[in-house]
């Protein structure tokens, strides 16, 4: 069965797939309580708007479209509002379909779109109502109407067996894009569950880059550098002072030395010549007599 809405046209029926519908903004989200997309006729179903930061959101309305490709808000033959949610209080076959928020003029879509499945079989699988981001593990529960079965249990992806599990249970550990698809379950002695879609999304990206704190260590790191920082000249001119405040007595008590030493030296040089002085005055004499 074909229905459209905001110009794209869908397919449901009473085991319709999870899914979300790429055109939203994202805004708020489909809470479910429980959280699952599969249900037991008969079972209790609570629906709200959410976001992150503010929680319920009170200028919404929940609206849906039917096995039957009817588009009816919450309270309009189906539902019936308790505050901000949409109670159903006894699910049956035809609940099923895709459910969604809008601003309550019902002109802008404000939520993504979640699809239900209400089944009057005896097992279902248990499944995330959103979807993953990658790395994260995802664990999927094969349940049946009386309680959960710790029985062998069969997991298909896209029509093909993956895994057989002893507990009804299996996980996939970090998931990606190419876990994406359509998965369900055969616990043995109960029966088989119907389809749900499991969802990947990127992980966010980081704003913070992880080497950003650690530049200024690396900056400090810098005296390898041949270029002596202002703070190594500063010593350096200081230690060439002290030693020339220290190396500078010695030099002047050396050149003093030496000049003392050179005068004394010139100083005694006529008097030890005095003797060669009395013998030529002697010479001159007696040669004069």
């Amino acid at each position: 069965m074909a229905w459209k809405y905001g110009g794209d046209t869908f397919t449901g029926n009473h085991c319709a797939l999870i899914s979300l519908w790429s055109g939203t903004t994202g805004q708020a989200h489909v809470t479910l309580r429980p959280s699952r997309t599969q249900f037991f006729t008969e079972e209790h179903l609570s629906l709200s708007c959410e976001d992150d930061n503010n929680g319920g959101l009170a200028r919404q309305t929940l609206w849906r479209n039917n096995s039957e490709g009817k588009l009816l808000q919450c309270g309009d033959s189906w539902g019936k509002k308790v505050g901000s949610s949409c109670s159903i209080s006894m699910l049956l076959p035809w609940d099923s379909g895709s459910y969604w928020c809008e601003s309550s003029d019902g002109s802008t879509l404000i939520s993504s779109m979640v699809n239900l499945t209400v089944t009057g079989g005896s097992v279902i699988l248990q499944s995330p109502v959103h979807p993953a981001m990658e790395g994260e593990n995802v664990t999927l529960t094969c349940t049946t109407k009386t309680a959960t079965s710790n029985l062998p249990t069969d997991f298909y992806k896209d029509g093909s067996l993956i895994k057989t599990e002893p507990a009804g249970r299996m996980t996939i550990h970090h998931v990606s894009r190419s876990h994406e698809g359509q998965y369900k379950c055969n616990m043995r002695g109960h029966g088989k569950s119907p389809s749900s879609w499991i969802s990947v999304t990127d992980k966010p990206s980081t704003s913070e880059a992880p080497s950003t704190p650690e530049a200024p260590l690396t900056s400090k790191a810098a005296p390898t550098s041949d270029v002596p920082s202002p703070y190594s000249s500063t010593q350096l001119i200081i230690s060439l002072t002290c030693h020339l405040v220290i190396f500078c007595p010695y030099f002047i008590s050396t050149v003093l030395m030496v000049s003392i030493y050179c005068q004394r030296t010139a100083g005694n040089k006529p008097h030890e010549n005095y003797p060669d002085h009395t013998v030529i005055d002697a010479v001159t004499t007696v040669h004069h007599l």
